[in-house]
């Protein structure tokens, strides 16, 4: 099974999750949702206080998930 990784934190696609969307382990927040948060200038402070599940280094996995160029995700059916 591959995954991307950054710290210990990893972004997945799980078909009983969001219909597969990718997301943060063990989280229902999607990876986009946090790029998106990112990319409008919000803080990191502001991100983890709207997406309290959100593992310390989710931000960094999604950040390396998306240099990566999106590969496919760790993917369980």
């Amino acid at each position: 099974m591959a995954t991307h990784q950054a710290a210990s934190s990893t972004v997945i696609s799980d078909d009983r999750i969001l219909g597969g969307m990718p997301v943060v382990a063990r989280t229902r927040i999607p990876a986009e949702t946090v790029l998106a948060e990112v990319r409008t200038g919000k803080s990191r402070f502001d991100i983890f206080r709207s997406y309290p599940s959100l593992p310390p280094d989710g931000i960094d996995a999604c950040l390396a998930w998306e240099k990566a160029g999106r590969p496919p995700c760790a993917i369980r059916s």
